[in-house]
């Protein structure tokens, strides 16, 4: 049998009682996490979020208090009563309560529990997928509960900030037009309008620019978003946006400068540091020359060479092809790594450069006795491999790995996602410090050869550079975007632009990707018409809180930030999600399911 609170009431959380407390009496309530019967003396350990204190029971309490307790077992919901007392030279270190315990004398049993499928402790050692079919058990583990609680602060954080700075916190709404410009968009059937649906937001983008328009000047909402897309180790379908837009700015730096300042103040309130210099701004080509990336991480080295001037007359075919091809061979040189890796390490480092979509990987190992292992030196002249070795910096005890194709752009991304696997893999840089950076003068479009098309890098709402403007019509791939994108230890945290407020400036970027005036009508009619009227020039950025609060809790999964996220092909082990529903109900849809 369970009890009533009987007008109890709590006075403390659980992680609250210390030393100064000695004497007070108290009620906690919350979950147990160990009991132990020594006969004439018990204790339990009782939980809430705040931590844990122990609750001793003696001869000292009634008969019956003591015996309901010893019934008591493991995940218990209990309410105890008691007097804190000092305990003495048993103080346990390990607890921010361990100085004290509350000697009780009343115990209610709100809820019993049945054995949990899996120990409730801090070092789990159940399977992901076994937490994750409960995870309301897994949510009661302090480190997910401390994440959870630092998520919290950090979006009261961004509130407090972003009204002091004269921002209103603005809901749009989640049943919207479909306009498939990026990742597919989730979609909601109508039962009013039959054959017809809405689309869950991608994004507010559309809504925040017309609150711009509507005269609102300053807006923000920590926005819910949907994208039907693959998952990664960072994305989920359903994700959260500190989503913020501005009127009357000049330029980026108008809009950076307040998401710079709304970082620093995360990082200052959360934890204690002080971010006095300002954020790094590298431009779009130096940050793919250098790192391979348009998020670089730069705790560590590994940069890119460009070594196509050597492996152009080098006598090796794949080398030489490259060049010939348009493309290039670029290098990175794994400093000190030569007797960390194994050649079963770097055939490792083949296959990964592999799926990322490299034909193959070239390698020199220059071993500390002066021996070299290489899967091309052999093809290269003395002069030739002196002047590659010459050009990454190489010495004895590096391996230099090399990338060659006709596409320049793919030789990059893989060296980049290569150096990025070599540290992580040989912990080449101190995951305690971060990186701060902007990546700013994205190109404003690229040319996808499937589609046969010119596509929009960010989104077709940005603008593109005023100097750059007249290459939209004779070299549209030159133009560079007001665009930028704040980058944290090699994470994309936010990014943005200067939106386009001139109505045939946006009709001539539908155009140069492809619309036709009917389809720019029929997808985004009512946002061109808004423009007719009048527009700020304006602009915004949006940050992930996922991976914001990843970041500054340290973790790398993201299934860890989120209450109840989803798996890798987007379902919820717990509810079962997604589901068939009855025939009813697709029959008030007029919706009809096709077996496969």
């Amino acid at each position: 049998m369970t009890d009533f609170l009987n007008g109890a009431k709590r006075s403390m959380m659980c992680g609250e009682p210390r030393g100064t407390d000695t004497g007070k009496r108290i009620t906690v309530m919350g979950f147990v996490a160990k009991y132990r019967n020594l006969g004439n003396l018990l204790f339990l350990d009782v939980r809430d979020r705040t931590g844990v204190v122990q609750v001793a029971f003696d001869d000292s309490c009634a008969e019956d208090v003591f015996a309901k307790a010893a019934t008591v077992r493991g995940e218990y919901v209990v309410c105890c009563t008691g007097v804190v007392r000092s305990r003495g030279s048993n103080v346990n270190a390990a607890m921010p309560t361990g100085e004290i315990e509350i000697l009780a004398d009343d115990i209610k049993i709100l809820s019993e529990a049945e054995t949990t499928p899996f120990v409730i402790a801090d070092d789990v050692k159940a399977s992901e997928t076994l937490r994750l079919r409960y995870r309301y058990l897994d949510l009661r583990r302090k480190p997910l509960q401390d994440i959870l609680v630092m998520r919290d602060k950090i979006t009261r954080t961004v509130r407090n900030y972003m009204a002091d700075n004269g921002f209103l916190e603005i809901e749009t709404p989640f049943l919207g037009k479909s306009t498939p410009e990026g990742a597919r968009d989730y979609l909601v059937p109508s039962r009013i309008h039959h054959g017809e649906f809405y689309a869950l937001p991608q994004s507010p983008q559309l809504y925040k620019q017309l609150l711009m328009i509507a005269g609102m000047d300053r807006y923000y909402q920590i926005a819910r978003c949907f994208r039907d897309e693959d998952l990664r180790a960072n994305r989920q379908p359903e994700f959260s946006q500190i989503d913020m837009e501005m009127s009357y700015v000049e330029d980026s730096e108008d809009v950076m400068e307040v998401a710079e300042e709304l970082v620093k103040k995360l990082f200052r309130d959360c934890l204690n540091m002080d971010l006095k210099e300002k954020f790094r701004r590298i431009p779009y080509a130096e940050a793919m020359e250098r790192w391979g990336s348009d998020k670089p991480d730069t705790r560590y080295g590994l940069e890119l060479c460009d070594v196509s001037d050597i492996a152009a007359g080098s006598g090796f075919s794949v080398f030489e092809g490259a060049v010939a091809g348009g493309g290039s061979v670029r290098g990175i040189n794994a400093q000190g790594l030569c007797s960390s890796m194994t050649r079963k390490d770097v055939d490792a480092c083949a296959d990964f450069a592999k799926s990322c979509g490299a034909k193959g990987l070239a390698y020199a190992m220059l071993k500390e006795d002066g021996s070299v292992t290489s899967s091309f030196f052999k093809f290269l002249s003395e002069e030739k491999i002196a002047a590659l070795k010459e050009k990454l910096g190489a010495k004895a005890g590096d391996v230099l790995f090399f990338v060659a194709d006709a596409d320049d752009m793919l030789v990059k991304t893989v060296l980049g996602s290569l150096r990025v696997y070599l540290a992580d893999k040989y912990s080449l840089y101190d995951k305690s410090k971060f990186d701060f950076l902007w990546v700013v003068d994205f190109p404003l479009l690229e040319y996808d050869k499937e589609e046969g098309r010119y596509v929009a890098v960010h989104h077709p709402f940005t603008s593109a550079k005023v100097e750059d403007i007249p290459l939209l019509d004779s070299d549209p791939l030159k133009v560079r975007a007001n665009a930028y994108d704040m980058v944290i230890n090699g994470q994309e945290a936010g990014g943005g632009s200067i939106r386009i407020h001139d109505c045939k400036m946006q009709s001539k970027i539908f155009s140069l990707l492809g619309l036709t005036d009917e389809q720019i009508s029929e997808k985004f009619g009512f946002f061109v018409d808004a423009f007719k009227y009048g527009a700020p020039p304006h602009g915004g950025l949006a940050f992930g809180l996922d991976r914001l609060v990843m970041i500054i809790t340290g973790t790398d999964n993201i299934k860890d930030v989120i209450a109840f996220p989803k798996v890798q092909n987007a379902s919820c082990l717990m509810t079962g999600a997604p589901s068939e529903v009855d025939g009813k109900q697709l029959a008030e849809l007029a919706l009809e399911i096709e077996k496969k």
